[in-house]
């Protein structure tokens, strides 16, 4: 198809190509959002910058053009002779050590041959890049060379009238065989050369490590003239069956786009994107993946519809805007699994771990298949899976798993394996709300988790426009800035910082040394503690801000005192105007009754559900000012948590369902 028709075409608003001829055509900076390349030849072709959103490329053709293949041959056929030219000088070199006539000649050649056989040891065991150590020992020899040489010399002459005769006699003789020998030693070296070449040649294309430079090299090198999607939008974008060697795929956007089938997907040139990662691109091309291993792999938009990824390992790996309809996740390890914005619709996950995995409310759960999950990875140090539903003879209806573990708020995760220095986290967070004013970060709650309860989550509510991929992203990179830091730099920057960092830190510090932390009164849109405010911990951990007290040393108290508190607390409350229409009061006290008479919840666990009750009690002397329905909004997102791990016919978790809505009916929430 000629640039004139194609133009026309675009411009009439036509979308359809498939089919068509067109090498070489140029759609540079165009929307072509939807449009349909299936069967194409595409050959050459330059999208640089196109928006290609949702565009059909199945079976297209990608790749040189012949008049770019033509040179490219021929300028391989100029490097081969460079190549062929050092091999002939490397060959002279070791044919030395046959010139009998010139014994510093034949140093010369031995020391070549040496210096020859360690750099193919080197390169065969490390790699080409490590060449420049080699280099360093023949630099070495080399100066140990001239000392012989030296001293060779000397040698020399002191026998030279010895072996005057000798020489003299054999010489006509020798001369013949040194003349075959070093003839046969060059073609030798030669041809090792060679094949010695072509074998690192052969390890790059099919990807070892050790040479990546010279595929990445090479790659660029074939894919100069061919098709160019950089810095295209290929989100939705389908390329099944379509061949896409000598393509350059850097900087695009590869948001759910379909690799299925595709071929010489390893002949692309793609940058930073998933498809650099070996095991990645063969996991799209095939969508089989079972039993693999993806742990802490960037995955971010992969589209992996109806793969077979059972008993798959993702942990702390992020499959945040991927595509994973329909696909089996059966038994798969999803811990710590970033899945923000992914579309998990019809996908099997039945007997799948999801310890901490992150999910958020745009995390699609529609028809998932799951019978049952466990909440830990179990190991010989914890036995126990945490099963979901508790009883190991009960399964998930249809439906049900996705009500049960839907998040209850718009929250940001922010999950630490390990925590060095708690002002990290605090200076990180503060950054964060900082550059992100309009998220309205709020921490809601502060927990140990792990099995050795060595990590910390860090959960904080955001505005439902948020970007949460975002926001999790910019916080881990200030944090991993901040751990680089010089212990003098970091003392510096915390003297900038103000009192809600230190707050913060002591809030952590607390979390350290306690089973969970309900941050609750943590307000970074302008809410802040005074600096003399106490953080007291009850028995199940949980923090509010009391008076006077230094947050590193909370105080506790047990379930007793607890329940007096609350009750206190309610009955500063107004009693409901109509008998037959229970207040807040009386909702609140029911709710404190069946937690109180729960058998399945443990003392920690009734410690800070009671906490929430008493802070809802307190919101509601003034139920309708917005401070108050953001504290119970926070306090019922809490009681949440504990509350729907218990078993559905727990007396508490019936309870729930009926008090819930019309206590946050009262709130006005």
């Amino acid at each position: 198809m000629k640039a004139s028709e194609v133009l026309k075409r675009y411009a009439a608003g036509r979308r359809d190509f498939s089919g068509e001829n067109l090498r070489g055509q140029s759609f540079k900076g165009k929307d072509l959002s939807g449009a349909d390349f299936s069967e194409a030849d595409i050959r050459g072709a330059n999208f640089t910058k196109a928006k290609l959103t949702g565009a059909n490329f199945s079976g297209a053709k990608a790749g040189l053009q012949r008049r770019w293949a033509i040179v490219l041959v021929i300028s391989s056929w100029i490097l081969a002779g460079i190549s062929g030219f050092l091999s002939i000088i490397v060959a002279a070199l070791t044919s030395l050590i046959f010139d009998s006539g010139n014994t510093e000649s034949m140093i010369m050649g031995w020391v070549s041959l040496i210096i020859l056989a360690i750099l193919f040891v080197v390169i065969l065991r490390k790699g080409l890049i490590a060449v420049a150590g080699a280099v360093a020992i023949a630099v070495a020899v080399a100066v140990a060379v001239a000392g012989a040489v030296a001293v060779a010399g000397a040698v020399a002459i002191a026998v030279a009238v010895a072996i005057a005769v000798a020489v003299a006699v054999a010489g006509a003789f020798a001369g013949a065989f040194a003349i075959a020998g070093a003839i046969a030693v060059a073609v030798a070296v030669a041809v090792v050369f060679t094949l010695f070449s072509a074998y690192i040649g052969w390890r790059a294309i099919k990807g070892d490590e050790r040479e990546a430079w010279i595929r990445g090299v090479a790659i660029a090198f074939a894919a100069t003239g061919g098709t160019s999607f950089r810095h295209a939008d290929l989100t939705d974008a389908n390329f099944t069956s379509a061949t896409l060697k000598s393509t350059d795929l850097r900087q695009a956007t590869l948001i759910r786009t379909c690799f299925h089938k595709t071929q010489k997907l390893d002949r692309v040139r793609p940058g930073i994107t998933y498809i650099k990662d070996a095991q990645v691109r063969q996991l799209l091309i095939t969508r089989k993946g079972q039993a693999q291993n993806f742990d802490r792999k960037n995955l971010r938009g992969v589209n992996l519809q109806v793969a077979n990824l059972a008993d798959a390992s993702f942990i702390g790996a992020d499959l945040s805007q991927a595509s994973l309809q329909d696909t089996n996740l059966s038994r798969a390890k999803l811990v710590q699994t970033q899945l923000d914005y992914t579309d998990l619709t019809g996908a099997t996950l039945t007997g799948a771990c999801i310890e901490d995995w992150g999910i958020t409310p745009e995390t699609q759960l529609n028809g998932i298949q799951c019978e049952y999950v466990f909440m830990r990875l179990v190991d010989n140090l914890d036995p126990n899976p945490h099963r979901k539903p508790d009883d190991w003879n009960k399964n998930f209806e249809d439906g049900e798993f996705a009500d049960f573990i839907a998040p209850m708020v718009q929250t940001l995760d922010l999950y630490h394996n390990q925590v060095d220095d708690p002002r990290l986290i605090a200076m990180a967070f503060q950054q964060l709300t900082e550059t992100h004013p309009d998220a309205e970060l709020d921490i809601i709650s502060i927990e140990k988790r792990g099995k050795h309860r060595d990590k910390v989550l860090i959960r904080a509510e955001t505005s439902p426009q948020a970007n949460r991929s975002e926001l999790h992203h910019d916080y881990f990179t200030t944090y991993n800035e901040l751990q680089a830091l010089s212990p003098a730099a970091l003392q510096q920057l915390l003297a900038e910082k103000d009192g809600q960092v230190k707050m913060l830190t002591g809030l952590v510090e607390a979390a350290i040394k306690r089973p969970s932390i309900s941050a609750h009164n943590y307000n970074n849109q302008g809410d802040t503690m005074s600096e003399n405010s106490e953080i007291q911990v009850s028995a199940g951990g949980s923090v509010g801000a009391v008076g006077g007290g230094d947050v590193s040393n909370p105080g506790v108290m047990n379930l007793g005192e607890i329940s007096g508190s609350v009750s206190n607390s309610l009955n500063q409350l107004p009693e409901s105007p109509e008998p037959d229409k229970p207040g807040i009061k009386e909702l609140l006290a029911q709710l404190q009754a069946a937690i109180e008479a729960e058998s399945n919840l443990d003392e920690e666990d009734k410690a800070e559900a009671l906490e929430q009750v008493k802070t809802l009690a307190e919101a509601g002397k003034n139920p309708q000012e917005k401070g108050n329905q953001k504290t119970a909004k926070r306090a019922t997102t809490m009681l949440k948590g504990i509350i729907v791990g218990l078993p559905t016919a727990a007396t508490l978790f019936e309870a729930w369902n009926k008090l819930q809505p019309l206590i946050t009916k009262l709130f006005g929430l």
